[in-house]
This record gives C-alpha cells, sequence and structure tokens, in this order.
C-alpha cells in the first residue's frame, strides 16, 4: 500500500458496501447504521491512517500557503508571514489549505458530518451562551463545509502532537495527549449514539461539567488554572473591547489607532488600505454593512441592535491563517458610553476543503460560516449573521458578523503543562465528537470506531508523521519567505 491507496480490491469493496447502504430508501435504523459502520472497516480499515507517506505529487506547501495571499490586503501580507514564521505550531495553525491537500490522499468511510474544517487545538475555547452560562466549545468556523469526519479528527489530533512537541513536551505526554483527545472521541460517540436525538441536540459541554469530568485527574494548580481562565473570560465582552480598543476624543468615543493591526476609519485613507475611497465612502458602507445584515437575523435581535447607534468602526487584524483578509470591528452604543457593544465584521472566502469535497450549497460564504457554525455549536452567539458588500477594491466581499468578545477565552497553550494539554486534549475531542454527533451519522461512526484502541493508536502514527512532514514544511515556509524578502 503506497500513499495511503488501499488495494484495488478494497477499494471496491468500499464503493460496494457505500452504494448498497446510501443507495437504499428511507433512513437507516440504529441497528442498521451500526451494521454499515461496522461493515466499512473491510473497506477502510481502521488503522489507514497509519499508513500516511506523502504523495509523490503532494504540492509544495510553501507554495500553497503563500497562494492565499492573492485574495489579503497586500500591506498586511507580511504581518501574516511574521505570525506564521513564529514556530512550526504557528505555522500548521494557517496552513490548513495544506493539511486538506494531504487528506484528500487518503481514503475515508464515506461518512459526512458538518466537519470545522481547522479543528486544530487553538480553535477550542470558552464563551459565554446567551444565558450568561460558560460553555466550551469549537470556536473558529471559517473553512465549516461538509465533509469527513475523519479529516476533522485527524487536524486535531496532529495538532496536540505539534503543540507537545513546541512545548519541549517529552514522547510519553504527547502520546498521552494525542491518544486521550482520539479515544475521547471514540468514547463520546458511543455515548452520544446510545442517546436519543433531542438529548444529543441540546447536550454541551459546560466548563463546570469538564472540570467535574476531570476532577479526579486534577490537581490543586490546575484546577486553579482554569478557574482563572474561566474568571477572566467572563471579563472579555464589549465593556473590556470599549476599555481596552478606544478612546474618548472631543467628546466622542473612538476606536484608538494602532497601524497596521488596528486603522480606525478616520485613517485609513492615509494607511491605504481603502484605496482612494475616502472616509465617506467607507462610512456608506459600514451603514450598508448593518442594513443588510440585520436581514440575517431574527425580528427580535433586530429590534435590540436597532437601539444601539453606530459610532466608529476599524479595520482590525485577527488571527494567523486569516491575517490579510477584510476584518472589521464597529463600535456601537446604547444608553451611554458605558452600554457599548462592538460586532466584529470578519469576511468569509470559500472553505480550503470545498476544493477537495466539493462547492458549498450557499451562495454566500458568510451564510456557510454561520450555519455551520449553528449546526456544530448548541448554543451561538446571539448577534451572529452574514452580509455581502461591493468593497471600495471594486470587488464583493461575503462576510459573518458575530460579537468581538463575548466571554471568550482560551486555554494559554504557550504557558500550558504536560498534564495539562493531556486534559485540554481529551477535552477537545469529547467537544468535536459532539459537533459531529449532531450532523451525521452517530452511530455509523461509533460501530466503525469500535470500543478498541485500533483508530487511537493509528491517529497516534499518523500525528507523528505529520508532525515531522509540518516541520518540513515550516522550514520551506522559512526559506520560500526569506528569499521574498530579498526580492523586495
Amino acid at each position: 500500500m503506497s500513499n495511503g491507496d488501499l488495494d484495488p480490491s478494497l477499494r471496491a469493496e468500499r464503493l460496494r458496501v457505500i452504494e448498497e447502504f446510501m443507495g437504499s430508501t428511507g433512513r437507516r435504523t440504529v441497528k442498521q447504521s451500526r451494521k454499515y459502520g461496522k461493515t466499512l472497516r473491510k473497506a477502510v480499515p481502521r488503522d489507514v491512517f497509519a499508513s500516511w507517506v506523502p504523495a509523490s505529487t503532494r504540492p509544495d506547501a510553501a507554495e500553497l500557503v503563500l497562494s492565499q495571499d492573492a485574495m489579503r490586503v497586500e500591506k498586511l501580507v507580511p504581518v501574516r508571514h511574521e505570525r506564521m514564521a513564529a514556530s512550526s505550531f504557528a505555522f500548521y495553525r494557517g496552513a490548513a489549505l495544506v493539511m486538506a491537500s494531504d487528506m484528500s490522499t487518503l481514503p475515508t468511510t464515506g461518512i459526512e458530518v458538518q466537519v470545522c474544517g481547522d479543528a486544530h487545538i487553538s480553535n477550542f475555547g470558552l464563551y459565554l451562551s446567551p444565558e450568561r452560562h460558560t460553555v466550551f466549545d469549537i470556536n473558529d468556523f471559517d473553512e465549516t463545509c461538509r465533509g469527513p469526519w475523519e479529516w476533522d479528527v485527524a487536524r486535531l489530533a496532529a495538532s496536540v502532537e505539534i503543540c507537545g512537541r513546541h512545548r519541549g513536551f517529552s514522547p510519553e505526554s504527547r502520546e498521552k495527549a494525542v491518544c486521550g483527545a482520539v479515544r475521547m472521541y471514540r468514547q463520546a460517540m458511543w455515548r452520544l449514539s446510545d442517546m436519543g436525538n433531542m438529548e444529543v441536540w441540546y447536550a454541551h459541554a459546560d466548563m463546570d461539567a469538564l472540570v467535574g469530568r476531570f476532577a479526579g485527574r486534577l490537581d490543586k494548580k490546575t484546577r486553579k488554572k482554569f478557574a482563572k481562565t474561566m474568571e477572566k473570560s467572563k471579563k472579555k465582552n464589549s465593556t473590556r473591547a470599549i476599555e481596552r480598543l478606544t478612546e474618548i476624543v472631543n467628546g466622542q468615543l473612538c476606536v484608538k489607532s494602532d497601524p497596521p493591526l488596528i486603522v480606525p476609519l478616520r485613517n485609513l485613507l492615509e494607511y491605504g488600505n481603502v484605496g482612494e475611497a475616502g472616509e465617506r465612502e467607507v462610512a456608506r458602507i459600514v451603514a450598508r454593512v448593518l442594513t443588510q445584515y440585520k436581514e440575517s437575523l431574527p425580528p427580535e435581535r433586530v429590534s435590540l441592535l436597532e437601539s444601539y447607534h453606530g459610532v466608529d468602526m476599524a479595520h482590525k487584524v485577527v488571527g494567523v491563517g486569516s491575517v490579510g483578509l477584510q476584518a472589521w470591528i464597529i463600535v456601537l452604543e446604547g444608553v451611554d458610553e458605558h452600554d457599548a457593544l462592538v460586532l466584529q465584521v470578519k469576511e468569509a472566502t470559500s472553505s480550503v476543503l470545498e476544493r477537495f469535497v466539493g462547492s458549498s450549497p450557499y451562495e454566500n460564504n458568510g451564510q456557510r460560516v454561520v450555519e455551520g457554525q449553528h449546526a456544530m455549536q448548541t448554543v451561538s452567539d446571539m448577534f451572529l449573521g452574514w452580509t455581502r458588500l461591493r468593497m471600495p477594491d471594486g470587488r464583493e466581499h461575503d462576510y459573518y458578523v458575530r460579537q468581538l468578545w463575548d466571554g471568550k477565552g482560551s486555554i494559554d497553550l504557550e504557558t500550558i503543562g504536560e498534564d495539562q494539554l493531556v486534559d485540554v486534549a481529551m477535552a477537545c475531542g469529547i467537544t468535536l465528537a459532539h459537533a459531529h454527533a449532531r450532523t451525521g451519522d452517530r452511530h455509523a461512526i461509533a460501530s466503525y470506531l469500535g470500543k478498541k484502541d485500533v483508530f487511537d493508536k493509528a491517529m497516534l502514527q499518523f500525528a507523528r508523521m505529520y508532525a515531522q512532514q509540518n516541520e518540513r514544511d515550516y522550514q520551506r515556509f522559512l526559506q520560500a519567505t526569506k528569499s521574498e524578502k530579498g526580492q523586495a
């Protein structure tokens, strides 16, 4: 078996099994789904990911990453390169397209779910539900679409290994973390398979439940660290955003300037982000953002939004892989400057997975992101919506809108300890299983995975091999961007 290809007879068997079940009319019963999942083990062995090696026709990883620069704000491209160059882990976070390309060379079970598309460990975190509970869930959906559940699990497993290497952790602790993530995914899928549909739909991982689940494993220091993270996340809201990102100028609330990361409306023309359009044109664009965005919200949310009025906006750089895409913050004021709402308007382009799994059914990529997020999360931001605008560059851009900060928090992976990485990885595995169970055939996935650690061990081997490949890709990226600077 080379490049992850199945033996022709096994491939034919896989197609026969899939056609037999997918071609049947009506929905499968739980018993039929479990039989289907178990039968798939013959067609797609559970250890198939352990055989992954880079394909001989594998595209150059640096070229794939750099090809995405064309759709970004030119002046921000160096910022993106700088952030991805910080470490091999940072590079991995920004290289979702590279991994999607690699995953497309491996056979899958054919069971599709709503995938995150970028389910690395940094894309899980905390936020407040509309009921003000602190929830732990996936928090980035820029690449979401329908696709193979295995790709999300592989992305998570490899990220845990790469994070552990970045932190200098021992091979033994990295193995515990990777296997813990995959084992928790597998066991959670079985638990979810035994639950009713409504139970699965409403189940969510709030932090109190997670801490309680792992209480026996957490030492006093770790429990204290998690409590501190939760408390810090609760304070990260629009009020905090106003304190950190704004100032009073001539009696008016304005966004602070910190180019190139934050460029307020009043400075956009001089910085060059909007070409020759000028501030008035951008101001008109902001008005159109709010008008068209409201069409994607339920009536009661529109009423709440209309109780605020806009006071300022700015271009704000976000993330690692997203750097250079259009991203704005809009500051709105309610009763007074202490009653503020800060929205983020972030550009959405096609998912990197679409070139391998087919186009999204949504014409607007902002809607693709929002619908995917609603499908995978039990509770989502109450202001989540989308819009499409023609920007000063003459092109139409798709956007999704959300609150900038609403109790958002994350585990500090730069200071995390070995045991803590294991715990976080396990929590991510449980969370990912829940998202997939909501949107795909959880019974078939559970049965395919089984109750032994065959799949866990395969993913461990894959994570190790992919971490090595990621390091080579990272070094190639450093060389490519270095020579790019030399030519400038």
